[in-house]
Order: structure tokens, then sequence, then C-alpha cells
């Protein structure tokens, strides 16, 4: 035991030595991004993928809408690919779906609902059908999760499907005990041909704790806590069919080679911010009081009817944590009668629960979950957590293929990167109000 606590002070101390100003590396000044070129007419609701194509269309995916549309080069014009209309044979079959680049300029969009993919062709025409390579995973390559890539040699690379560790006694007992949820995930490589799965990595993942309550009716609702601050992986494919995951711990680099040759590079300078235990109460503070002045707006939706459970996907309450977890399962139908009745007597109020001040890290983490994506050159852009106040928008650390840090790039404010296209071009989401509109611009 005091080797054990030994070796752990001892790590404590190495990166606490490691992230001192004197012992960092020096890191690039920051840069603007480059000019916007267009701006969409069109406003959107919300936009999930965008995938640049060689002549410089844009196909883009919009769930909300249920539609993907095919933009000219400028954003000017736009043409329905897939909706939920008898024009485009009720492609868009549900609420979630997922565009992912294939061979050349055509795309793959997945319809777990259906457990189909369409490949859509680069004149933005559905062409032939295939079934989901494995049914538990359509929904990890319906954009559930995101970061879905086809590796340009037959394969798909995604987040596996959790499993969930079911133990003790059902819901309907008072000793139900909540599953225990993985804090770690499997990046696979499927084989489109012989369906052959291999596991490339695992990823950490925000740890999830459920807390479950009860009211007079004998209703049970389960709701996660959030940590607004999490310690996690993230990763993205290169072009040439590399995996390239970024580790949240220390701020480094593992590659996972098209040939399968794994490698690990040296961490990333990063202006590491220690946290107190005053610093953690305040920040958890702060990120109640921001969502207290939402009131209403504040994201977290309960979805699910009388005698089922459903599962709601609330913010990262403000900290741009993991969402919560809402679910909920009654013991009978709600006052009103169907489904849409009003809340139940007695059921608890939907809420926001956050971890611990305790459980925040020691360290304010390098970025969140989403953070990363790869261009169409192979450099691989981090959207960075500051950690000092910088006027303007978000600041992306900009990785070449090896893992090393060349250049740190801000792009306006009110925006997020959503796709490159080929040609040095970057693809924005301007926010305006409750609509979102796409702006090309260039990355230098």
């Amino acid at each position: 035991m005091i080797i054990k606590n030994s070796s752990r002070l001892t790590s404590c101390a190495l990166f606490a030595l490691a992230a001192s100003p004197a012992f960092a590396q020096q890191r690039p000044p920051i840069r603007p991004l480059g000019a916007v070129i267009a701006r969409s007419a069109e406003p959107m609701s919300n936009v999930t993928a965008v995938r640049g194509l060689s002549s410089g269309r844009v196909l883009v995916n919009e769930p909300q809408k249920r539609r993907v549309i095919l933009f000219d080069s400028e954003l000017k014009t736009f043409a329905v690919v897939a909706d939920s209309t008898p024009a485009t044979g009720n492609a868009y079959g549900g609420r979630i779906a997922g565009l992912i680049a294939y061979r050349g300029d055509s795309s793959l969009f997945v319809d777990p609902q259906s457990l189909s993919m369409m490949v859509i062709d680069p004149a933005g025409k559905i062409g032939r059908v295939m079934s989901v390579p494995r049914s538990e995973d359509a929904g990890m390559l319906g954009g559930g999760f995101g970061g879905a890539s086809f590796d340009g040699k037959g394969g798909l690379i995604y987040r596996a499907a959790p499993r969930f560790n079911f133990r003790g006694a059902g819901p309907a007992s008072r000793d139900f005990v909540p599953p225990q949820q993985p804090d770690s995930a499997a990046i696979v490589r499927i084989d489109l041909a012989t369906r052959k799965v291999d596991t490339l990595t695992y990823i950490k993942t925000p740890k999830i704790k459920m807390d479950v309550t009860r009211d007079a009716n004998g209703g049970m609702t389960m709701m996660s806590q959030v940590n607004p601050l999490p310690i996690v992986d993230d990763w993205t494919v290169l072009p040439d069919g590399s995996l390239f995951i970024v580790r949240g711990r220390d701020y480094h680099v593992d590659l996972v080679a098209s040939d399968g040759t794994k490698s690990s590079v040296a961490k990333i300078p990063f202006d590491w911010q220690r946290l107190t235990d005053e610093d953690k109460i305040a920040f958890i503070d702060s990120v109640k009081a921001a969502r207290a002045r939402l009131g209403p707006n504040a994201p977290g939706v309960q979805l699910g009817g009388p005698g089922g459970a459903g599962a709601a996907a609330g913010g990262g309450g403000g900290g741009g944590g993991g969402p919560q977890i809402i679910m909920r399962m009654e013991a009978g139908p709600p006052a009103g009668g169907g489904a849409g009745g009003e809340r139940r007597q007695g059921a608890p109020q939907m809420q926001m629960n956050f971890v611990p001040p305790t459980e925040l890290p020691d360290y304010k983490p390098a970025f969140f979950a989403g953070s990363v994506r790869a261009d169409t050159d192979g450099n691989v852009w981090v959207r960075t957590i500051p950690t000092t106040a910088t006027p303007g928008g978000p600041v992306f650390d900009v990785l070449n293929r090896k893992g090393e840090l060349i250049e740190r790039v801000q792009i306006p404010a009110g925006r997020a990167i959503a796709g490159f296209g080929a040609g040095g071009i970057v693809y924005l989401t301007a926010r305006d109000n409750d609509k979102v509109f796409l702006e090309a611009a260039k990355i230098r």
C-alpha cells in the first residue's frame, strides 16, 4: 500500500512539473483563420456533418429537418438529396442519420432505423442500398457519437456501442441497482466485404453515475451526474486511413497506421491550469448559475412515455462535458391519459445533477469530447479549452500527421468547424439566433 501511494504521489509530482510554466514547451502564437468567402442564404436548424466534394459542392446533413442537401460551390443554391417526402423515397426515415465520406466523391447515408446505408453519388443521387455491417452498431454509424469514417481500403472505422453491466434486481424492485456504465469505448474497424471486426484501440469516455429516485406513484427516474470537466480521449481518421487518437490525460497522440502499426508521440505543449479545491467549487457554482440564467432555455429534454423508458441528452452543463442522461419509468399512464399528458403529481422535477466538486480533475483538461477533426491535408484540428481569457472565437491546436503542434488558429466568434474541403477550405457553422448558416473560409 505504501508503494502504491508513493507511486501515485510521484506521478502527480511529475505531472505538476510538466504543467509548470518553466517546464512547458513554447507554443506557437495564435493566428486568425483566413477570410470567409461564401455564406449560405438558406438557413438551417442544425448541422451534424458537412462533406466537401472535389467539385467544390457541399453535402450537408441536417437531422432536425430530416434532410440531406447539396449546395453549389458558392453556397447560393441547393438541391435536396434525401428527406422525409415521397420525392426522395422517404430516404430520411428517422431523426438520427449519418453522412460518411466514401469512395472518391461518393458518400454513405446511414439510416439506423432501417439498418441500411445508401450510397450517394457525386451528382447527389441515391444509388444502391446496402445493409449496415452490424445491426447493434447502427446508431454509432448513424451519428450517435460521430466520427465514423471510411478508411479508403474497404473498411469503416467507428466507435463501437457500449456494453452495460446489469446486476442486481430489476427496475420494478425497490432494490434496483442502475447498470454500470463503462468509462472506456472500443474503436473498431469492420471490413464491409467480409464483416470481420478488428479492435484498433480503446478511448477514455466520461464516467457516468446514475442517481435513482422514486415518486409516490411507484414511478422511477434515473438521472446521470454531469461532470462539466471530464478527462476524455478523442479521435479521427486521417486521409490515408490511419487512426489518430488524442489522449486527454496528458495531451499526447497515439497513432494506428492502416497496416496496424502502433506508435506514440511526445506530449503536446499546453498551458495547463491547476484547479484548487476552491477553484473546483467556484467552477461548479458558475455552471449552475449559467444554467439558472438560461431558465427554460437550458438544454435537457425528457423523452419517453408512460410504462416505458426514454433517454434525453442535455447539454454539457455549460462546461462542455458529456450530456445528461434521463430515464423515466412510470407505473401507469400520466394524468390526462396519453403519452403527451402532464407530468404525474409526485414525480420528481427534472433538473441537471452535477458531480461533487471533488471529482473535478486537478488540472483543467486540454479539450472536450468531439473536439478533434482532420482536414484534407492530413492535419488534425483540436479545439482547446481556454486557460486564460482570450477575446474572439475558439482557438484550435493544429497538429501534423506526426502528432506535432505546428500552429494555433482562432476562428471567428459564434462559429464552429463543421468540416473541410479540398484546396484549403474549411466549412463553419454560424449561429444567428435560432438559425444556423453555413460558411466557407480559407484556412489561410
